[in-house]
């Protein structure tokens, strides 16, 4: 029995060994040649940097330079932090208001924010860059709220999976100690809400931070890019390619959110489970 066990564990830990290599094979491919000179790149993609190969910080100095891929990090960043925190705070005092307060209005309006992940981002895209363009919305401050939108259902379902697991005799008591509505959401509620901020402040972030169409299609792209969309933009004229720089470029905007994802990780099931099993 111990054996059959035995053999088990091994077949598994080969098995996930192996998807796991397969994952990240190709992050090691653009790592690699992200230190080869670019005429290298398509002729021996596969072997290792070193010798006439070899190019240093060639390639990433470009991608800085010549293509400015810090102002593109920068507006990435900014979006990002922003959306997040906006999509954070707003949808977890949606959850905990539909949650709380039934009525047939909050119904509608959690079945609405449930509706709205199933709805396909095709179906709204070429509208919703006709609004907002008459709105004004074409800058990344205004990019903010379209990603609320499109953000809210999922932060929204899993907010209202978690408050339902909250007993109300802790707000009750908050209420009697004389905390306004506002006051026990803030130093009541959200803090036992940390679980689902994590997972969710995990997901979303990694949704905006590798977003191409929507900053594509909104954005005024004489001014604002995202590190995506100045990736895009390396595709020179007749369809020629840095190769070398668009290597450096992906390891540049892989490595913030790997990170983020390996610090934070850890928390995503819980809060998943915390959010989308309890109650």
């Amino acid at each position: 029995m111990n054996t059959k066990k035995g053999i088990r564990r091994w077949l598994e830990t080969g098995v996930f060994t192996i998807i796991g290599i397969v994952y990240i094979l190709p992050i090691l491919i653009v790592l690699m040649n992200s230190f080869k000179k670019k005429v290298y790149i398509n002729k021996e993609p596969f072997q290792l940097p070193g010798g006439k190969t070899f190019a240093g910080i060639e390639n990433y100095i470009t991608a800085i330079d010549k293509y400015e891929l810090l102002s593109a990090v920068g507006w990435t960043v900014f979006i990002t932090v922003g959306s997040v925190l906006v999509i954070l705070i707003c949808t977890s005092m949606c959850a905990w208001y539909i949650t709380r307060i039934t009525t047939k209005f909050t119904k509608l309006l959690y079945l609405l924010c449930v509706f709205s992940m199933v709805v396909p981002f095709q179906m709204v895209m070429f509208t919703l860059s006709l609004v907002a363009d008459r709105t004004g919305l074409r800058t990344p401050w205004g990019i903010i709220i379209i990603y609320l939108g499109f953000g809210a259902g999922l932060a929204v379902f899993m907010f209202c999976g978690f408050v339902k697991s909250i007993p109300l005799e802790i707000e009750e008591a908050a209420m009697i100690d004389g905390c306004t509505p506002l006051r026990t959401f803030f130093g009541v509620v959200l803090p036992i809400m940390k679980p689902t901020y994590i997972s969710v402040g995990i997901l979303e972030t990694m949704w905006i931070w590798n977003d191409f169409l929507l900053p594509y299609l909104v954005l005024d792209l004489n001014k604002y890019k995202t590190v995506s969309i100045a990736i895009q933009y390396m595709k020179g004229s007749y369809g020629r390619v840095d190769m070398g720089a668009v290597m450096a470029s992906l390891i540049l905007a892989v490595i913030p959110v790997i990170i983020f994802y390996l610090s934070c990780q850890k928390h995503i099931i819980k809060g998943v489970a915390a959010g989308a099993v309890k109650g």
